[in-house]
């Protein structure tokens, strides 16, 4: 019963991914024609109430709209900082990032508050630090940071002001000047219609011409057919913003929409049917998330003429990705960049749920609910803020709950979760991917896997540090935590896995009972061709409320020493041959020794690694100074064997 099982399993995960994908979503739909019939025009839209309309702000939750208030109060006599040229200048001497962008996100954050406050106030306490917030930040020389910039020394660290571009944070800041023109538009008239004309000026200069006449990296995929990261619908998410809110001249306005939609299909259309994010968790909710965030202003704009897109099997599945791919409450997979602890914004997830009628998405989102800082407003995505701000009340009584699915396969991403029990985190969980080392925020970690307890990190996968300019740079794979040394994946031959897209995992299989999971690929494409290895058949299994078993087999045209390396977030000492002790702690603090069974003719060594560079900085705010790199070497000289490693409670 359990093989017929499995091969029912098997085959449906492979004939899962056969539905032909419906291409244009979004911009076939309507022609222009249609699109300008089906958009509110610009002076009938009116997507929240602006100042005045107290009957409009008294459907706001009042308790967040008094904490806004304070906030806003505490921060009156905000002095708007300019941006030097030297901090910009930081990227290219030091590599350093934050100075400039502490300043520059900030200047965006008390904008947002004081421009609410003084919607739902209307007594023109805030008005003058509106004012004040948007002639700063329209005379920066750059809306987007330094990180962002072209490389080379045309640039040299300083933007082309002849040359406006847009990267994400340009167009975030497009998105604060159209919401205060629409909140606050009378008022900053009363006060000079030159506020206003400088908006549409600065942000028609640096947002609407380029992105209507210069195409941009992030618009499609690229010329090694890497497709578009969040960039893409993110960027769109705040466009639409900024189009829909700004443009007065209804033509440009349909315009401007219907590019939007062509882009947002340049990122929807090669995405994978299963709906996986190769970004990770961290970056959904700023991928498939601003998909989401796309359409809802859409159907915001055109009474709800786009809502057909949520009835989309891919879409649904994107949306789903964020609470399968939990492992707890405060763990998430976290392959590649992101962050195995992100935070999740509940109210976008509830919404999204709500829209592709998935109750289990509606529970997660709405556990997620802030409970106690509501004037804390997302910085990014910062019209989120206006939705959340009037829905409050079916919050306070939504139901919440978190799924934790007890599997879960992604075939197109080629990755896999389990747990020993579905609907708890207690006992084992496990994750590991095949995929290919050109994926979006990449990591060279074909056949990692990463192992949980209760909830709680074993074996891990280190994740992303501090982005510096390295970060994004021919000297990624310079920075340790990106490398396949530091993963839960053997060096072979003295060979580490390169970056490149023709390194992947092939004959990839995925099989699930009720005892166990597990993932078969050969991972031996994944080295480059001196590494000499014929095959490398890698098998990841979890026995539920057992242990988990990864078994190596592999043939070799020679072989010259192999090391396998696991990471890990606690010390662990040698016990014996064959039996190493990973000393683990409880939610509690309780320690709790978990054993890693090994073949007997291997050597282990554990390692602290050292946390010292700019780029460290993450990860010692994500774990701690606790990483271990364990590494076994030795074993036999055969060309053609097996090793096999089990993790265990005994």
């Amino acid at each position: 019963m359990t093989r017929i099982f499995m091969a029912v399993s098997l085959l449906l995960t492979v004939c899962g991914n056969v539905h032909a994908q419906q291409q244009d979503l979004l911009s076939g739909r309507y022609n222009m024609a249609q699109l300008k019939s089906v958009l509110t025009p610009y002076a009938n839209w009116k997507p929240f109430p602006r100042a005045g309309d107290q009957a409009g702000w008294a459907k706001a939750d009042p308790a967040t709209m008094k904490a806004i208030v304070q906030k806003a109060e505490s921060l009156l006599d905000y002095e708007w900082p300019g941006l030097p040229a030297v901090k910009s200048l930081l990227i290219v001497r030091n590599g350093n990032r934050d100075e400039y962008q502490t300043i520059s996100f900030k200047k965006r954050e008390v904008l947002g508050l004081m421009m609410l406050a003084e919607a739902y106030e209307n007594k023109g306490r805030f008005t003058d630090q509106v004012i004040n917030g948007i002639w700063s930040i329209c005379e920066e020389s750059f809306w987007g940071v330094p990180a962002h910039l072209p490389k080379g020394k045309e640039y040299g660290g300083l933007v082309d002001v002849s040359a406006p571009f847009v990267d994400l944070f340009a167009a975030e800041t497009g998105t604060y000047l159209a919401w205060a023109d629409y909140f606050l538009g009378d008022k900053l008239d009363a006060v000079s219609p030159q506020v206003r004309k400088r908006i549409y000026y600065e942000t028609d200069r640096r947002i609407f011409q380029p992105l209507m006449t210069k195409h941009h990296g992030w618009m499609a995929s690229n010329a090694n057919g890497r497709r578009p990261n969040n960039w893409n619908p993110w960027i769109c998410s705040n466009w639409l913003n900024t189009v829909l809110l700004l443009e007065k001249d209804d033509t440009r306005r349909v315009a401007g929409v219907e590019k939007v939609l062509k882009v947002l299909d340049a990122f929807l259309n090669p995405h994978p049917l299963d709906g996986g994010c190769d970004e990770g968790p961290g970056y959904w909710g700023a991928a498939a998330a601003s998909l989401y965030d796309n359409v809802s202003l859409l159907n915001l704009a055109s009474n709800n003429a786009f809502d057909y897109v949520f009835r989309d099997e891919k879409v649904r599945n994107m949306g789903q990705f964020i609470y399968k791919a939990q492992i707890s409450e405060r763990y998430f997979l976290n392959f590649a960049d992101a962050d195995p602890q992100p935070g999740m914004a509940g109210s976008m997830i509830y919404r999204y749920g709500k829209a592709i009628e998935d109750p289990a998405m509606m529970k997660f989102g709405a556990f997620y609910l802030k409970k106690d800082d509501k004037a804390s407003l997302s910085r990014f995505h910062f019209f989120r803020n206006m939705f959340s701000m009037f829905m409050q009340q079916e919050f306070d009584t939504a139901e919440k709950g978190l799924p934790y699915p007890a599997d879960a396969w992604w075939p197109d991403l080629q990755v896999m979760i389990s747990r020993d029990k579905g609907g708890s985190t207690s006992g084992f969980f496990i994750a590991t991917k095949g995929g290919n080392n050109d994926e979006s925020h990449n990591h060279n970690d074909i056949g990692n896997y990463v192992v949980y307890y209760d909830g709680l990190p074993l074996l891990i996968d280190v994740g992303r540090g501090t982005y510096t300019a390295k970060t994004f740079s021919g000297q990624r794979y310079d920075i340790w935590y990106n490398c396949s040394d530091y993963h839960n994946v053997p060096t072979i031959n003295g060979r580490t896995q390169p970056p490149g897209m023709k390194f992947r995992a092939t004959d990839v299989a995925y099989r699930t009972g009720r005892s166990f999971s597990e993932m078969t690929m050969d991972i031996g494409a994944s080295y480059p061709a001196d590494a000499g290895i014929e095959k490398w058949q890698r098998n990841i299994r979890l026995n539920k409320g057992k242990n988990v078993v990864v078994e190596d087999v592999f043939q070799l045209t020679r072989n010259e020493g192999i090391k396998q390396h696991l990471m890990t977030c606690y010390p662990a000492t040698v016990v014996k041959p064959g039996t190493l002790a990973i000393h683990y702690k409880t939610v509690d603090g309780t320690a709790k020794d978990f054993y890693v069974h090994y073949p007997a003719n291997l050597s282990a060594a554990v390692e602290k690694v050292p946390l010292v560079t700019m780029e460290d900085g993450g990860i010692r705010q994500k774990w701690g100074d606790t990483i271990y790199r364990i590494n076994f070497t030795g074993g036999s000289s055969r060309l053609k064997d097996k090793m096999t490693f089990t993790i265990a409670e005994k």
